[in-house]
């Protein structure tokens, strides 16, 4: 781990050297005027953060840990959902705080010595999942002709020819119970810079079948390893066989899985893996205007909306502050959201109760008053315009890379913003002098969803669906704007300075 904590101290510098300048730069997009100026480093420089960071985060288990580490580093008290807070949060009492549920959905948030429950929240929630392919619960499976197969299952949109021919290291959480005690206790394993799997396509000189379409039960299947007529397993020890997962498991892969937990394989006792590209990002282009990397949904905009703000609660005067403001991150977006550490589930609005109730001593609180005045932004990747396919995007409603965040719309509902919201952020990113574009979908195409319409009805708080705009969604690999990263930070930071003041000028709209 000492590489990741070397990115974290790296992450912290670069947060300690961002101020507010003119940037003088003659190639300048509307965004550049003004810019959180990095003194001595770059656009480039942040967007070689998030490149490092999802490189050596390749997991939701991974990322939570990553993003508790960093808020520990800014003054981030943690409090675990399983006890009471009262003891860490006093009536009137500022404070930055964080919690975290599953290891895979936290909350972390700043409350003012200033703030009332008629000034609401500003929160801004996103999610933190990212397409994948799950180990089985049991994958051992049969050699064919000497290959050794291991059984996996798609989270989200995956194992399809996208994942074929992909360098797919393991990674994850690993539960087990050290030897003469009865604690569970938890550890994250992560196989990367060695990809142990690949899922083979089929050469074209075989005509119709490599084509596909391919079935991902019997076709995407991923090989770890070969041998002939020679078991190279080696017999299972009797001390391994105290494992309860040896005979759904390769005893290889569970000696590996083992290696890198650093216990034994009679220790382990249960796992959650995900096999993913070990590729690391890097920037595109002949000028670098790009990013090229995995897991860009949604590591994208939790990335930096966490990263604004843990720099925003490290800076802020809490004894004049008169806001409450947080950053959500949810699991399982991917999948439909309805889950104890999803947008559906209770973590944000107790987060936000528990807090208020504690710091009010329940004086003059009146929940739905809160959310009632409260703001959420909605943020998640939408589509860059792919310029290889300018026909299926809407004229003026084609976002482009290095020019600014995106407002979602959709009059469907698929997305939560509605007119006063979209007044509203166009009239924080003026202030703010952001930039902001428009993404809609054409009358002929199926729009995706986010996690907005169901936190706008959770809390009853006006919603905005705002995000990254990426190239390749849902692609093993994408790419974005190099700006996009830093003025994303910017912009999430403009609305935890600012959203308030801009929002009281709506009145009762």
């Amino acid at each position: 781990m000492e590489e990741q904590r070397q990115i974290i101290e790296q992450l912290k510098q670069t947060l300690n050297a961002l101020t507010v300048s003119q940037n003088t730069t003659s190639n300048k997009t509307p965004a550049d005027e003004p810019f959180y100026h990095i003194n001595e480093h770059t656009y480039e420089d942040c967007a070689q953060e998030f490149i490092d960071f999802t490189y050596e985060n390749p997991t939701t288990y991974h990322v939570i840990e990553f993003f508790s580490k960093l808020l520990e580093g800014k003054g981030f008290k943690y409090l675990p959902e399983k006890k009471t807070w009262n003891d860490e949060l006093e009536p009137g009492k500022p404070g930055r705080y964080y919690t975290i549920r599953n290891g895979t959905n936290m909350t972390a948030w700043v409350i003012g010595k200033k703030w009332k429950p008629e000034s609401g929240v500003g929160v801004v929630a996103s999610h933190v999942d990212s397409l994948t392919a799950k180990l089985k619960p049991a994958s051992l499976m049969e050699k064919v002709e000497g290959y050794k197969l291991f059984g996996v299952a798609p989270y989200g949109g995956t194992l399809n020819e996208l994942w074929f021919d992909r360098d797919l290291g393991i990674a994850g959480r690993v539960l087990y119970k050290k030897k003469n005690s009865s604690k569970v206790e938890s550890t994250l394993v992560n196989s990367a810079p060695h990809p142990i799997g690949r899922i083979p396509s089929l050469a074209p000189h075989f005509g119709q079948p490599s084509e596909g379409p391919f079935n991902k039960e019997t076709q995407a299947v991923p090989f770890f390893g070969w041998c002939c007529d020679i078991d190279d397993e080696g017999t299972i020890t009797d001390e391994e066989k105290k494992c309860p997962l040896v005979g759904k498991h390769s005893i290889l892969l569970l000696r590996y899985i083992a290696e890198l937990a650093g216990i034994k394989v009679s220790e382990i006792l249960q796992l959650d893996l995900d096999l993913f590209d070990v590729q690391k990002g890097t920037f595109g282009g002949i000028k670098k205007d790009f990013i090229f990397s995995p897991r860009m949904d949604d590591r994208l905009c939790s990335f930096t909306a966490m990263i604004a703000m843990a720099y925003y609660g490290a800076t802020v005067d809490l004894d004049e502050l008169s806001s409450f403001n947080m950053v959500a991150l949810f699991d399982n977006e991917e999948v439909g959201s309805l889950t104890r550490q999803g947008a559906e589930s209770t973590l944000l609005k107790t987060s936000i109760c528990r807090t208020a109730k504690r710091f009010t001593n329940m004086e003059g609180l009146e929940p739905p008053t809160l959310f009632a005045n409260s703001i959420v932004l909605s943020a998640d990747v939408n589509h860059l315009f792919n310029p290889n396919f300018k026909e299926v995007y809407l004229k003026k409603h084609s976002p482009k890379p290095n020019w600014g965040m995106t407002i979602s719309l959709d009059p469907n509902a698929h997305m939560a913003t509605d007119v006063v919201g979209l007044a509203f952020v166009e009239e924080l990113a003026r202030k703010n002098k952001d930039t902001v574009q428009y993404f809609q979908i054409r009358n002929d195409s199926r729009s995706g969803g986010t996690v907005g319409p169901i936190v706008a009805a959770q809390l009853g708080a006006r919603t905005i669906d705002v995000g990254i705009s990426q190239l390749s969604m849902h692609s093993i690999r994408a790419a974005t704007g190099t700006k996009d990263i830093a003025m994303a930070i910017k912009f999430f930071r403009g609305f935890f300075d600012n959203w308030r003041e801009v929002y009281d000028n709506f009145g009762e709209l």
